[in-house]
């Protein structure tokens, strides 16, 4: 089955769509290194590649191929997306000033016999379909990796167009 073909700008924001959604966004996690979580160029906003963490630990852990199912590793992009989702709030103050996810790439720490990568990465690719819509779609890379750090079982990185300015923010303001 192929995956979401991406997402575009719908009627509703993605504050307004994530609360149709039930969909809480939990605090946004911290470095765990010397880097920040957030920066943007332009109308860009990339993000520090995201882990499935709540409370600065780690909701799933393991490989798959070895020790966690295709299931699993679709919630953990999940919970790894909306990490990136609450990251990308605390940098522009609001979702509402994302138009569109414009790259996702999730690498997964993998077992050499693993194949099943893309039905794992819909585990993000869904949840942006859900809040951004299906069109014009996000350009996607997956890939298996020996390890990552603190033994998470993937990583979900994140690039976003953004609009320059936030909604309530005078047009003679943009710096």
């Amino acid at each position: 089955m192929p995956a979401p073909s991406g997402n575009q700008a719908v009627a509703v924001g993605p504050n307004s769509r994530l609360s149709e959604l039930g969909i809480a966004l939990p605090a946004p996690p911290t470095p765990l290194g010397a880097y920040v979580e957030s920066s943007d160029a332009g109308n860009l906003l990339f993000l520090s590649g995201t882990l499935p963490v709540v409370n600065r630990k780690l909701a799933i852990s393991g490989r798959l191929g070895e020790n966690l199912s295709v299931k699993q590793g679709q919630e953990a992009a999940r919970v790894a997306s909306l990490n990136a989702l609450a990251v990308a709030k605390q940098h522009l103050g609001t979702l509402d000033r994302l138009k569109k996810l414009v790259k996702l790439s999730v690498l997964m720490a993998t077992t050499g016999q693993f194949t099943d990568h893309a039905p794992v990465a819909d585990g993000a690719s869904d949840l942006f379909v859900e809040i951004f819509g299906p069109e014009p779609g996000h350009v996607r890379l997956v890939y298996g990796v020996q390890s990552l750090p603190i033994c998470a079982p993937l990583i979900v990185d994140v690039i976003f167009s953004k609009s320059r300015r936030r909604a309530n923010q005078p047009a003679n303001s943009i710096k």
